[in-house]
C-alpha cells in the first residue's frame, strides 16, 4: 500500500491550488483566466480523447456508454466529455476540486464526481466502464506505486473490450525528487511490461521520451495473452508511406522517420508488445495502432529505426515471432538538414502571457538542437547566467530553456538575443511588466 504520508500530501496540495488558483493550475495558460478561456483551452484533449472512442464496439449507442475521468479537478473536460456518454464519473483526490466540479454541475443525473484516497477507485464497481481517461494527472504524482496501482484500479472498473486513455510523463529520468508538482516518470517499457503482464491489449504509446506520452490500451479477459496463437500468414500490408502525408516516401531519420502500414486482416489480437516490424532487418518502433475502417483495414505508426539503409526496403511484419503477412516495400529517403530554431520565448509561468514578462523568467522552446550546452543568451547585450534547459522531444530535437531575468531590469520593451556557438539567432522583443 501506499505511504499515507504521500497521499495527505497529494491531497493538501491540490487543496491549496484549487482555492489558490484553480483555473492555473489545472490548464497551467496563465493566472486569472476566465471560464471560457479555461474551458477553451481544453479543445485539443478533447479531441485526443473522443478519435479514441471509435475504438468502442458500434453498436453501443453514446447514450448507453459509461465513462471516467480520473483526476477530473473542476470539471474541465467533464463537460465536454459528457456529451459522449449517458454517464461519466470523475474522480480526484482533492476535496476542494470535487467541492468545485459539484458547484459547477449541481448534481446533474448524467455526470457524477466523488472523492477518493488518491491511490485508488475502490467506491467504484469492477467491470463497469466502457472508457476511462486521465490528462495532466499521473504526471503529478509523487509515487510509483500510486501510479501502478491506478493502473490495476483502472484494469479492474473496465468492462472486459473497454479502453483506457492515459497521459504520462514519459521524459528520461531527472535528478530532482519527485513531488506533488514534477511527479515520477515512467519509461516506454514500464508501460509495455505492465501491459503485457495485466492482459491488456497495449494500441498505442506515442511520445515516449516527453512529458506527454499518450498510451491506449484495451482489457481483454483474464489469460487472454497466454492463449493468443498465430496459424500463420494471412494479413496483408496494402500500403506504406509517411505517415503524415501517405506519401510513398519516409525520410531516414529525425522527426518524421514515421511510416504508416495500412494492413487488411491483421488478427484481432495483434499488439504492439507481440508486433514486430523490421525494415531491412532492423526492428523499428510500433507506436499506434488506429481502430478499424469501414472495410477493415488497420493503420500501424511505426517509427523507423535507427541505421536503416536509404533507398527501397523490405518491410516485414511479424507477431507472436512468426511473420503474419508477406513482404511489403518502402522507399527511405535522406533526411532534410537540421535547421535549429526557436519555437516560442513565453513568459516563464503564465504560457498565454507570451512575450509579456510577469513572472521575472522566460520559456524558451527550440528545436533541431543537437548541442544545447552551446545555448547563449542575452538580454540587451547583458548575459544571462542562470540557464537551465532538459530536452522535451528526442525526435525533434526539441529543448526548454528556462532563463531568469535580471533582478534590476527595468519595466518596458527588450531584446533577448539567443546564440548557438558562432550562430546569432534574431532578437526578439520581449516586454517586462
Amino acid at each position: 500500500m501506499p505511504e499515507p504520508e504521500v497521499l495527505d500530501q497529494m491531497r493538501s496540495d491540490w487543496n491549496a491550488r484549487a482555492r489558490e488558483d484553480v483555473r492555473y493550475y489545472v490548464a497551467f495558460g496563465r493566472r486569472g483566466q476566465q471560464d471560457e478561456e479555461f474551458f477553451a483551452s481544453a479543445t485539443d484533449v478533447i479531441r485526443l480523447l473522443e478519435d479514441e472512442l471509435k475504438r468502442l464496439p458500434r453498436e453501443i449507442a453514446p447514450e448507453a456508454r459509461r465513462g471516467l475521468e480520473v483526476g477530473c479537478g473542476p470539471g474541465r473536460l467533464l463537460r465536454p466529455m459528457s456529451r459522449n456518454f449517458g454517464e461519466l464519473h470523475g474522480v480526484d483526490v482533492s476535496d476542494e476540486m470535487i467541492r468545485l466540479a459539484e458547484e459547477r454541475f449541481h448534481g446533474g443525473a448524467r455526470i457524477k464526481v466523488q472523492v477518493t484516497n488518491g491511490s485508488d477507485l475502490a467506491p467504484l464497481p469492477s467491470d463497469y466502464f466502457d472508457f476511462v481517461y486521465s490528462y495532466a494527472v499521473f504526471q503529478h504524482i509523487p509515487s510509483r506505486e500510486v501510479v501502478l496501482s491506478y493502473f490495476s484500479e483502472i484494469r479492474r472498473v473496465l468492462k472486459d473490450g473497454g479502453i483506457a486513455r492515459l497521459q504520462l510523463n514519459g521524459l528520461p529520468p531527472g535528478g530532482k525528487t519527485p513531488d506533488t508538482w514534477d511527479g515520477v516518470r515512467l519509461a516506454r517499457q514500464e508501460v509495455a511490461d505492465f501491459t503485457r503482464t495485466h492482459d491488456l491489449q497495449l494500441l498505442v504509446i506515442e511520445g515516449a521520451g516527453t512529458q506527454y506520452m499518450w498510451t491506449t490500451w484495451r482489457k481483454q479477459p483474464d489469460g487472454w495473452r497466454a492463449r493468443l496463437r498465430n496459424t500463420g500468414v494471412q494479413a496483408v500490408i496494402q500500403r506504406c508511406g509517411y505517415a503524415h502525408t501517405a506519401e510513398p516516401v519516409v525520410p531516414q531519420s529525425g522527426r518524421f522517420a514515421y511510416t504508416s502500414l495500412w494492413i487488411d486482416r491483421l488478427p484481432e489480437g495483434c499488439d504492439l508488445n507481440d508486433l514486430e516490424v523490421k525494415f531491412d532487418g532492423i526492428s523499428g518502433t510500433p507506436c499506434f495502432f488506429g481502430p478499424p475502417e469501414w472495410d477493415g483495414v488497420c493503420q500501424l505508426n511505426v517509427l523507423l529505426p535507427r541505421g536503416v539503409r536509404t533507398g527501397i526496403v523490405p518491410v516485414e511484419l511479424l507477431w507472436l515471432g512468426k511473420p503474419v503477412c508477406p513482404t511489403a516495400w518502402l522507399r527511405v529517403i535522406p533526411p532534410g538538414p537540421a535547421v535549429p530554431r526557436v519555437c516560442s520565448v513565453t513568459d516563464g509561468t503564465n504560457l498565454l502571457a507570451e512575450a509579456r514578462v510577469e513572472s521575472g523568467s522566460l520559456k524558451v522552446v527550440m528545436e533541431d538542437m543537437a548541442d544545447p550546452q552551446a545555448v547563449s543568451a542575452a538580454i540587451d547585450g547583458r548575459p544571462v547566467e542562470a540557464l537551465d534547459w532538459f530536452e522535451t522531444d528526442p525526435l525533434a530535437g526539441r529543448f526548454e530553456f528556462n532563463l531568469r531575468l535580471p533582478a534590476d531590469l527595468a519595466p518596458g520593451t527588450h531584446q533577448l538575443e539567443l546564440s548557438r556557438g558562432a550562430r546569432r539567432f534574431p532578437p526578439i522583443a520581449i516586454e517586462v511588466a
